[in-house]
């Protein structure tokens, strides 16, 4: 049986797409309307997707809290939260839901028939049958609801969607992300905040809550996609049988509309929070913001995305290096976001002021004019096309399916014009077109045209205002306190009854029959063979070289290793500085931004890295080795060029160029902090283990909060610190890279041997040949126990400890105790019932163990919760339905689909790390055979976590200040 004959749906379109090695097949479900998209090859990560057009009427955040309340349990699979069931309980390679400003997208991926089977049937059923109409504790527990918990409490706001938002708007990046779409678009859905603006979010109603699921989850409005290897025929009946067939086809109003262009260009100023200790001045951000064409533009889409390399994004770019020469903004940044109907390229500049907003607006456009007039910088052309298309035709995604990525780039076409989904996927076409425009004025007329002349566009100002955060804290408090001042005591103590009803429905057990309806696979399902480490020891050029021979389609990876576990600890900030500066500073060839288009006009690029690899041999030593890495990637015929590269970057970079290391240290003191407010639970995590841990120390040092603190210190004392900087660094490049000092990791396939020989040799004869003495790097942790004070109106709560150091002992089980912890325990306490957007734990085989929260709108009760741990292990009861399903859930993660470079990275990594395939195998077979009791025995290991007493927060002011007795030291960034 072929698609063909199946009379349920229509064909629409066919094609070839020879530039991801598939067939594309457009369809349409004859009865209920649905639109259906199907990508055959064969990759066995099969991917299931179903999205709908969502535009919003305005910013209560309606689709983001419809999106997560579908997930929370439906006809066919009514348990509370079928979504974690599943993260428990499957072998999924990917599972989430994601809310965009014009749709909301459902994926699901696996490699295995059954599993990938089970999850379409709970999403299907999800997204059109969900139970919210009969729950709207649903809706309270996800969107909003009042929280009062007795008469004389304050009455607040709760919710996981409130909370996560407003985690989302405390970050300046976010706010100014957000005004630009709003005002580029203010006669569109997207002048609406999607994702909810937490002063708004409470005026959302059930009944309109409701209303929006009946309008815009119909399949008429649906978008289905298929990927992979599978019976196609099969899967599009069962679809028909159990889902699309029930629904007549409707008319959906979803449509995007399109924006008019402006006569002229538009400006908005608008503040943002710092805390009281931070600056005004220097903490501004300037924004030059333009819509171009539309995305339905096949060459324009992708035009663009050249441009904002050549122009912008790389290093030594005309925007962002001349723009930081005229001292505007310290950290030049920008984008071409062209996943909208209409694309914004946006150019911006941080840590400025807002009396520069003139300036900024004129130094780009006569940075443009002369582009325009004197012609675009070819070389910087060829680079950036080079560098799209090598990930293009590489489609290396890292953890996420390759399918899952295309799936959401054809929704940039396909969601505005149903009938043209493969446009941007199927690009090498669109690639040769762009290279033949090199020598030709099409770029310089395309600056020309929607940079120069376009009316089209908005100036966004986003400028900092203390004490923000508590003044808008003091009039919500105000806001509640008034409202319930006007309420009677019957209504005061109804919400006292809502309140605890939300609680007793969220505290509820599960019935043994909801929880049996979601599938889950059976041990028997999961192999117990273990992925293979592919790792040949050789010695060329008399350098150590562990080759992974794997197939890599004509591509080879290689990284080059320099051991600085000999560098004194007071040094150790500087190597995270040398890394930060290598590869962005000129060279005694190159100008920095000739460097990185030579890169990238041969290679797939190089970067450079800070590793650490511990000895699980040697635990109790805490033995590690601390690396400093530079990666390249290119066909074998360029390799060449990536060694002549590394050896340029390594050894002939002008560290002594102070006015380029200023600038450097600017940038990356504002991305470091950018890292902490979008990362602030791996941020505090890593600070807390760093009390106790010396590799943990090692990575705070050198990319954490005292990486951070060193930084700033330099920037801000900068006349005083170049000197003895410039001197440091020299030294370290000379004493780290040297011949006896390095060892190569290399992934690709016998053939790509051919030659190495020759490269190394070259590259080892051009490294430094110092003598440094020997002396081995102590490194002294200190118990500081930290609350870092942010503008931020949540918290990022990290509770860690060593569990080895206080008597217990490393197992596989724990991998399944932190599915168990992330899943059940922790979710339902701080997610479900806490309203924190995540949670998180996590044991390794060196006996580091933590607990993180994030979006966290509380701080005490959150460390009441992990206190908590050892009472629920030593008490923990499931059945063995449920301990198989947490070690399915435990297994997907341990098992994920590996692209050609992370095989050797794996490989890598376990070498140096001094795991064995016997350790492998003792690992999997723990995990496979362990029993409830198992999971009981592991409260010592919580025990132990929690005995170390270590505690970093990174959150708001008032909550810090207010529980600062657990406190050791409080300070802000």
């Amino acid at each position: 049986m072929s698609i063909r004959d199946l009379t349920t749906y229509e064909i629409i379109k066919e094609e070839e797409l020879s530039g991801i090695q598939s067939k594309g097949v457009l369809l349409r479900h004859v009865k209920s309307g649905a639109r259906v998209l199907l990508i055959e090859n064969d990759d066995n990560n099969k991917v299931f997707s179903i999205g709908f057009r969502t535009p919003p009427s305005d910013s209560t955040g309606v689709p983001h809290i419809m999106e997560h309340s579908v997930l929370c349990g439906s006809k066919n699979f009514p348990a509370k939260d079928p979504f974690v069931e599943l993260v428990k309980g499957s072998l999924n390679t990917f599972l989430n839901a994601m809310t965009y400003p014009d749709k909301t997208v459902y994926p699901v991926a696996s490699c295995n028939d059954k599993d990938f089977q089970n999850l379409m049937h709970v999403y299907m059923d999800a997204v059109f049958y969900p139970n919210i109409y009969e729950h709207e504790e649903t809706f309270r527990q996800e969107g909003w609801s009042y929280s009062l918990a007795s008469a004389e409490d304050k009455l607040s706001y709760n919710g996981v969607v409130y909370n996560e938002m407003k985690g989302a708007f405390s970050s300046p990046e976010g706010v100014l992300d957000r005004v630009v779409l709003n005002t580029l678009f203010p006669d569109t859905s997207y002048a609406n905040e999607s994702g909810g603006d937490p002063e708004v979010i409470p005026e959302l109603t059930y009944e309109q809550f409701l209303d929006f699921h009946r309008k815009y989850y119909h399949p008429s409005n649906s978008y289905i996609y298929l990927y992979g290897n599978m019976d196609m025929e099969e899967k599009l009946a069962w679809l028909d049988r159990e889902y699309l067939s029930h629904f007549e086809k409707d008319f959906v109003d979803s449509a995007i509309r399109y924006q008019e262009p402006f006569e002229k260009v538009r400006e908005k100023v608008i503040p943002y929070s710092i805390a009281s200790d931070e600056p005004e001045e220097d903490n501004t951000y300037l924004s030059y913001n333009k819509v171009i064409g539309t995305s339905l533009d096949r060459e324009l889409y992708l035009a663009f995305q050249i441009l904002d390399y050549a122009l912008l994004s790389a290093p030594g770019a005309p925007l962002k290096k001349e723009l930081t020469d005229a001292g505007i903004g310290k950290d030049i940044m920008g984008s071409y976001d062209n996943g909208i109907y209409q694309p914004i390229f946006s150019v911006i500049a941080k840590n400025a002021n807002e009396d520069q907003k003139q300036a900024f607006v004129d130094k780009i456009e006569e940075i443009l004019s002369r582009i325009v007039e004197q012609g675009m910088d070819k070389k910087a052309l060829e680079a950036g096309i080079n560098y799209h298309e090598f990930r293009y035709r590489e489609a290396d995604f890292g953890n996420y399916p390759k399918g899952l990525m295309y799936g959401l780039q054809m929704m940039d076409s396909w969601l505005y014009d149903e009938e043209e989904p493969f446009m941007h996927i199927d690009a090498l076409e669109t690639f040769e077109f762009l290279k033949k425009q090199i020598n030709t004025r099409y770029y310089e007329e395309l600056i020309r045209k929607y940079l120069l002349d376009n009316t089209h566009g908005a100036i966004v100002v986003v400028k900092p205002e203390k004490g923000r955060t508590a003044r808008m804290d003091a009039e919500l408090e105000e806001k509640l306190k008034a409202y319930k001042a006007s309420l009677s005591e019957e209504e005061v103590q109804h919400l006292v009854e809502r309140t605890a009803a939300l609680e007793a429905y969220q505290s509820e057990p599960e019935s043994e029959e909801a929880l049996n309806r979601i599938p889950v696979l059976r041990r028997e399902d999961i192999s117990r063979e273990i992925e293979p480490i592919i790792n040949e020891e050789m010695k060329i050029a008399g350098v150590p070289v562990i080759f992974h021979e794997i197939g890599t389609n004509g591509i080879g990876y290689m990284d080059v290793l320099f051991d600085i576990s000999g560098v004194q600890e007071e040094l150790l900030p500087y190597v995270g500085i040398l890394q930060s500066v290598l590869g962005i500073i000129d060279t005694e060839h190159f100008e920095y931004g000739e460097l990185f288009n030579e890169i990238n006009m041969y290679t797939g690029g190089i970067g450079t890295s800070l590793e650490l690899y511990s000895d699980v041999t040697n635990i109790r030593e805490k033995a590690f080795k601390a690396t400093f890495e530079i990666k390249g990637k290119a066909l074998y015929q360029k390799l060449p060029v990536v060694f002549d590269m590394m050896r340029e970057i390594l050894t002939a970079s002008k560290l002594d160029d102070t006015k380029r290391l200023k600038e450097i240290l600017s940038m990356l003191k504002s991305r470091l902090l950018m890292k902490f407010q979008s990362s602030g639970h791996t941020t505090a995590g890593l600070r807390a283990m760093s009390y106790a841990s010396p590799s943990a120390k090692l990575k705070d040092m050198t990319s954490g909060i005292e990486f951070y603190e060193k930084v700033a210190y330099i920037e801000e004392h900068f006349e005083e610190e170049k000197g003895r900087l410039t001197e440091i660094l020299n030294q370290l490049a000379k004493n780290i890279f040297r011949p006896d000092n390095m060892m190569l990791s290399y992934t690709a396939d016998k053939e790509g041997l051919a030659d190495l020989e020759e490269m190394i040799e070259k590259l080892k004869s051009g490294l430094f040949d110092t003598k440094p003495e020997e002396t081995a790097c102590v490194i002294h942790c200190e118990k500081k126990n930290e609350g870092f004070k942010t503008a931020s109106k949540v918290q990022y709560v990290a509770r860690t400890g060593n569990f080895i150091d206080h008597g217990a002992s490393y197992t596989g089980a724990l991998q399944i105790l932190k599915v168990i912890l992330s899943y059940d325990y922790l979710w339902q306490n701080i997610r479900v019932k806490g309203g924190a957007y995540g949670c998180m734990s996590n044991f390794n085989r060196i006996g580091e163990g933590y607990f993180i929260s994030y979006r966290d709108p509380h701080l005490k009760r959150t460390i009441d919760v992990y206190e908590g741990v050892v009472d629920y292990l030593k008490n923990f009861t499931v059945s063995e339905r449920d301990m198989t399903k947490y070690i399915i859930g435990t297994m997907s993660n341990m098992d994920q689909p590996m692209t050609p470079v992370t095989k050797g990275e794996r490989s890598m990594n376990l070498y140096m790390n001094k795991v064995s395939e016997d350790m492998l195998r003792e690992e999997r077979n723990q995990i496979l055979d362990a029993t409830q009791d198992d999971i009981r025995s592991l409260y010592r290991v919580a025990e132990a976590v929690l005995k170390a007493g270590q505690l970093c927060v990174i959150g708001s002011e008032d909550k810090i200040d207010e529980e600062k007795d657990v406190f050791m030291t409080v300070k802000g960034f």
